[in-house]
């Protein structure tokens, strides 16, 4: 039952003797006193305690043996939320939000405890009324997926709805998308849609939007005010610059990885610093503004490259079978500055041979591949690995994804992977 849910055993009498349910509004007398509510357990935890969402927003989990006595304060009712309709005002500039799923696109429902997505676009606009004085925005929901779901299909999917508006009286474009996977798809959106018309921003959140550290409306804020005061072409990402409110970093999309699992600073420039920094009453820039090429769209990508990261006592097996299985080519992530262990040379090899695309990349987070300096690099280059500079391993796969489907040989595909599109390769 879900006015129980997750409770069994001794947890679940108990609330029943104290006739509180998921939901409930409590205030609870133990070894101290805690208010609260009532939320839902996982299946799988023990029947000793029950969880409390606290009133700051952090749940927290009660052994049942210390509670001496739980009142009901009220029943939280399941309740459909009014949507104010965000309003338009003549003159803003145009903006069209896209939601793709993830945090930023999530609340708690505090009837069941659940994380769940927020149904419209328009729901996420109308959560943050600030939108509404700095552009009129235009809301899709092109899909609802927490981000370790995407996959290449949403990428394609995405470019193809965003590739509709080129030209178009849009002044920009920003994706909501879950932050774990979001490099991955600005990565590919930056190569499929190189020389866009304007802007596209993706934000992300790293606490659901109802809660009180939430970071969803300073994100989405400072994604507008960059689209509307830079008019940056290219792909940004545009995260907290760190836990405090102060500042929002705006980083491109071939430069950048989420470098904390919870923080709400958690995207980082990779070499460099942001692109933009926005504060409260400026946007400073860092001239990194996107390379000016035309606008030609490849929308299109080959899914078997595969992304191998080199450790000691690597079973050569693995990239045995990923050669049996006639992957397109490879991206290593080798160690220092490109290497990995002479074990794997026969059957890189054996790649070599097969035209398989070979790539090299480094494990260190910052830094450039280089593969002259010790005989090991050499020889590496000997059997046909590429060194790609400083590309980030992760860019370096969606680029070959997109580079092979863009190419008619071996020889076009190395060609465009040492091509510098969108700054996933600089000085």
């Amino acid at each position: 039952m879900s006015e129980y849910r997750g409770y069994f055993g001794k947890s679940l009498e108990f609330l029943k003797q104290f006739n509180v349910i998921v939901g409930d509004d409590v205030d609870i007398n133990a070894e101290i006193n805690y208010q609260g509510t009532i939320m839902p357990r996982y299946e799988h935890t023990d029947d000793k305690h029950i969880a409390l969402k606290l009133k700051n927003g952090y749940n927290i989990g009660i052994e049942i043996k210390t509670i001496k006595d739980i009142k009901k304060i009220s029943i939280q009712e399941k309740v459909k939320e009014d949507m104010v309709a965000p309003s338009f005002e003549e003159g803003l500039p145009k903006i069209l939000l896209l939601s793709t799923g993830g945090t930023i696109a999530s609340k708690i429902d505090y009837r069941t405890g659940a994380v769940t997505p927020i149904i419209s676009a328009q729901e996420l606009h109308s959560s943050v009324p600030e939108l509404s004085k700095i552009a009129n925005i235009e809301t899709e929901v092109l899909f609802a997926e927490y981000s370790e779901n995407i996959v290449p299909e949403h990428w394609i999917q995405i470019a193809k709805r965003i590739s509709t508006i080129n030209q178009s009286d849009y002044d920009g474009v920003i994706i909501a998308h879950g932050t774990d996977t979001m490099h991955y798809t600005s990565a590919f959106l930056s190569f499929a849609l190189n020389g866009f018309s304007i802007p596209i921003v993706l934000v992300g959140s790293q606490r659901s939007s109802d809660r009180a550290s939430s970071d969803a409306a300073l994100n989405l804020i400072g994604a507008t005010r960059l689209i509307v005061e830079k008019k940056p072409n290219g792909v940004y990402i545009v995260m907290h610059e760190n836990e405090n409110d102060n500042t929002i970093a705006c980083h491109l999309g071939t430069r950048v990885r989420k470098n904390h699992t919870s923080k709400r600073g958690a995207f980082q420039t990779i070499g460099d610093k942001p692109a933009f920094v926005i504060s409260e009453n400026e946007i400073t820039s860092n001239n990194k503004e996107i390379l000016n090429n035309q606008f030609e769209p490849k929308i299109n990508l080959e899914k078997k490259i595969a992304l191998v990261k080199y450790y000691p006592g690597f079973d050569t097996e693995i990239l045995e079978k990923i050669i049996e299985m006639n992957f397109q080519g490879i991206i290593f992530e080798g160690t220092g500055l490109g290497h990995i262990g002479k074990t794997m040379y026969e059957s890189i090899k054996k790649a070599s041979q097969k035209q398989m695309f070979l790539g090299m990349t480094s494990q260190c987070i910052d830094g450039r591949v280089s593969m002259t300096v010790y005989e090991s690099g050499r020889d590496l280059l000997n059997l046909g690995i590429i060194p790609l500079k400083n590309m980030l391993p992760e860019v370096a796969l969606v680029k070959a994804m997109w580079a092979k489907a863009n190419s008619k040989d071996l020889e076009g595909m190395k060609e465009i992977m040492l091509k510098n599109f969108a700054h996933e390769l600089t000085e």
